[in-house]
């Protein structure tokens, strides 16, 4: 089955308003960028997002909360984001702030069928407020529950027209467990490659997660905070 899609803004047409989506990547590494900038450009509203951070401003998921297309985001940063923090004080968003091996967990149960988990992750914190506890072996554990979404975008390194897909380096740190947790998963690839040109050995998400893929035109790959500090410093 060929799932190859034209161009970005097709394979997102059909996103309602209200949905549901998870968007792979790690700061701005591995992010699915011409996903979101149709996204945006479509105008699509009143969205949940579920990414492991927020973006910057005006790059990644800020395009989106700068848009004011975003009513709610399930993350474990929304550090380097002023947009963000207007927002969420003038009380226009809904945040909810998980830690991060609880994200990547919560999503990997949704993406396996896991009803839940308990974890010691959180406990006496604000974490812990209307969740379930449960002490095993002596130590307090809380009731965490599983992630999904309508949709995932996800950004991989290269993929074929059956929706094989490879991540390379960091990438591959949120992109793939997404990819199995949404009811349609959206792929974009730097290099889009002919069925059997992958070693099967390779392959880190298999097609049958992956519903839509595209070959992005150019990725800017920018840097989230670069710093330098003096020689003498080091």
């Amino acid at each position: 089955m060929n799932k190859v899609v034209a161009s970005a803004a097709e394979a997102v047409a059909a996103i309602p308003d209200g949905a549901r989506i998870m968007i792979g990547g790690f700061g701005l590494c591995g992010i699915p960028e011409h996903l979101i900038a149709a996204l945006c450009a479509r105008g699509t509203r009143g969205l949940t997002i579920i990414s492991n951070n927020a973006g910057v401003d005006g790059v990644g998921v800020g395009v989106l909360l700068a848009a004011g297309q975003i009513a709610k985001i399930i993350a474990t940063y929304v550090g380097e984001n002023e947009e963000f923090e207007r927002r969420f004080l003038a009380g226009t968003i809904e945040a909810e702030l998980v830690p991060q091996g609880t994200f990547e967990e919560r999503i990997r149960a949704g993406g396996a069928g896991i009803g839940g988990f308990y974890t010691p992750t959180g406990v006496g914190t604000l974490v812990a407020e209307g969740k379930e506890t449960r002490v095993l072996d002596g130590r307090e554990y809380l009731l965490e529950q599983p992630l999904r979404a309508d949709f995932a975008f996800v950004k991989a390194f290269r993929g074929d027209r059956l929706g094989n897909l490879v991540y390379r380096k960091t990438a591959r740190n949120f992109n793939p467990v997404m990819a199995t947790a949404a009811a349609v998963t959206i792929a974009e690839v730097e290099h889009l490659v002919e069925p059997g040109a992958i070693d099967p050995d390779t392959v880190v998400t298999p097609g049958i997660y992956v519903k839509q893929i595209l070959q992005g035109p150019g990725y800017e790959k920018r840097i989230e905070r670069r710093t330098t500090r003096r020689e003498s410093a080091a």
